[in-house]
């Protein structure tokens, strides 16, 4: 292989390895990770629902992160409650149609959002404007926010708890935003069933 292919290769994952340590070092961070898989815990354990919600690569991890709670992460327990709102086309078509892409995420909340709901948003630039503007729906349902963004300061940062990765690289803060989801779903998992559940 190239030596230059070679360089850029392990350039990316350094860069990957130090926006992760960022976030290991940083002990305010690590403990609203913990906050917000505790508003998980706390919705399920009173028979709510999360929501997943992003546009782009946002919205494949919050697909991904629905399909965790709703199958399994870890070991094999029931499901979790669990929507991305990013999934069904003929939704997405019509309220796009209909209202615009902006309510996009507003309008599901308001349809499918009730009072103890966490809706968790990812956003890289935390300014994607259908998100920005679910904020309004989700307080008026009682649905708790929060939200996952870059480092910068950003639209969501008025949302109830934000989760900022330490990073302005795009391709960085969505490796982190996974990484925070997975780290949510096995404290949420085990936290409800205990380690290797078995029924």
């Amino acid at each position: 292989m190239d030596r230059t292919i070679t360089g850029d290769i392990k350039s990316h994952i350094s860069d990957s390895i130090a926006a992760k340590e960022a976030i290991l070092a940083d002990d305010e961070l690590c403990r609203l990770i913990g906050e917000a898989a505790q508003k998980c815990i706390e919705a399920y354990r009173n028979g709510r629902k999360t929501m997943f919600a992003g546009n782009g690569g946002s919205a494949a991890d919050a697909q991904h992160l629905a399909g965790e709670f709703v199958s399994k992460f870890y070991f094999d327990r029931p499901g979790l409650p669990s929507l991305a709102l990013t999934t069904d086309t003929s939704i997405i078509t019509a309220i796009g149609n209909d209202y615009g892409y902006d309510r996009l995420f507003a309008r599901q909340v308001q349809a499918q959002g009730a009072a103890g709901d966490v809706l968790i948003g990812i956003s890289t630039s935390g300014n994607s404007a259908n998100l920005v503007a679910a904020l309004p729906v989700c307080r008026e349902k009682e649905v708790f926010t929060i939200a996952l963004t870059g480092g910068k300061p950003c639209k969501m940062d008025e949302w109830d708890l934000v989760i900022k990765v330490p990073s302005t690289s795009t391709p960085r803060i969505q490796e982190c935003h996974i990484m925070i989801g997975h780290i949510i779903c096995g404290i949420v998992e085990n936290e409800i069933f205990g380690e290797g559940y078995s029924d």
